[in-house]
């Protein structure tokens, strides 16, 4: 028996014992809220398709809870701490919502996270990247599910530095998963033998990239790293174009984009970049069925986090259902001691900080001639091994000891 499986086992022992008298069903059912951006930058990269996810994946568990079926609550948090950490209060204290999912937005997470670590109950984050989340933060009743900020380093930043792109100029965006990303890929490029020449960040959201690519530019840098997401990447992108910088020599690194950035853009803008996912849709015969549902519902094709959101909730209702009650510490003790094997993690493992570690996969983006059918955006260059792409165990988070 591992360390780990003591560890597990003690923790779960407690937890079980210590929630002996809350077992059964408050409220009678289980309520589940979505908390995610409805209408800003990150909106296609989850927004209303985390919604559809979890619908799905209620619609896929395929039976009541103590009698009655799962509900589905849902929210935009505008990307604002206070705005997640004010609906979390709501949804927990007088709404009756057992466990939040999505969480795009580290900030966001990160809000929620205090919350339902202070009333024991569940969050799943699907759309959030800090590593903090199974650092510092780390909760008992808290789960970092789809990807975070050492996964995407380890692919696209080592990946490109082994490749020859080994000075870097990072354009960051100026809150916590933007720092987070542009940390983690600086240690991986040093690590690796490259060079950070400079950084510099923007306002979150931003649109206008200009005295920030011409910075960029100045440095002399090989590659321009791209530590932001969504409508905040796709601009960057498209005026790095204006600007020639992929012609005059320099090149960019999209360190977190989605499948929805490159349809926004298009492949003749986007051939070439390389990024890191932890699902594709046309990845194999296991991934594709979720997505062609998706699609039918949608009318896009799903990013990881929608996938991710899928996963979770997935395995939040199997849990709820072994436990026999919706109790928070209890429901977190059953998802640690469950096997999480489905088309997203394949084997994958959930440590004792909340982490799910999976596979993740180095894509790069194909050229419009290389596409044979609408949505065949990624060519699969390498699988990232889980214990590989994400950060070891850290003493940083409460829940581990040395």
């Amino acid at each position: 028996m591992t360390f780990r499986t003591l560890l597990l086992g003690a923790a779960g022992a407690c937890i079980l014992a210590g929630s002996a008298a809350a077992q059964g069903f408050q409220n009678d059912g289980v309520k589940i809220g979505v908390l995610t951006d409805m209408s800003g930058t990150y909106s296609d990269i989850a927004g209303q398709g985390s919604v559809v996810a979890a619908q799905m994946a209620i619609e896929d568990f395929g039976k009541p809870l103590n009698g009655k079926t799962v509900e589905v609550v849902s929210a935009d948090h505008q990307n604002k701490a206070d705005i997640s950490s004010a609906t979390a209060r709501q949804w927990y204290d007088a709404e009756g919502v057992d466990a939040i999912f999505d969480l795009v937005t580290s900030a966001t997470a990160l809000a929620v996270r205090e919350v339902a670590r202070e009333r024991g109950k569940i969050d799943m984050v699907s759309g959030a990247a800090t590593t903090a989340l199974t650092g510092k933060a780390c909760s008992p009743t808290g789960f970092h599910w789809a990807y975070d900020t050492a996964a995407l380093a380890n692919g696209t930043g080592g990946a490109t530095v082994k490749n020859g792109g080994d000075t870097w100029f990072f354009i960051t965006a100026d809150y916590a998963f933007g720092h987070a990303l542009e940390a983690d890929t600086s240690a991986v490029i040093e690590k690796d033998g490259g060079k950070v020449l400079g950084a510099v960040r923007h306002p979150f959201p931003n649109s206008d990239f200009s005295s920030f690519l011409l910075q960029a530019q100045a440095s002399g840098a090989k590659v321009i790293g791209l530590a932001n997401a969504g409508q905040d990447t796709t601009n960057a992108i498209k005026q790095a174009a204006e600007f020639g910088i992929v012609e005059s020599g320099q090149s960019l690194a999209s360190l977190l984009m989605f499948i929805s950035d490159v349809h926004s853009l298009g492949l003749p803008a986007a051939q070439g970049l390389l990024l890191t996912t932890g699902y594709y849709w046309d990845l194999d015969d296991e991934s594709r069925p979720f997505a062609q549902r998706f699609f039918e519902k949608t009318g896009k094709m799903p990013t990881m986090v929608h996938a991710g959101v899928y996963s979770s909730v997935l395995h939040y209702l199997k849990a709820v259902d072994a436990a026999g009650t919706d109790d928070g510490k209890t429901v977190a003790a059953k998802m640690h001691e469950m096997p999480v094997d489905d088309f997203f993690a394949r084997n994958g493992e959930l440590r004792v900080d909340g982490r799910l570690v999976h596979d993740m996969y180095l894509a790069r983006v194909k050229k419009p001639e290389q596409s044979t059918k609408p949505w065949d955006y990624f060519e699969i260059v390498a699988t990232i091994p889980g214990d590989q792409a994400y950060k070891p165990l850290s003493t940083d988070c409460p829940l581990v000891t040395q």
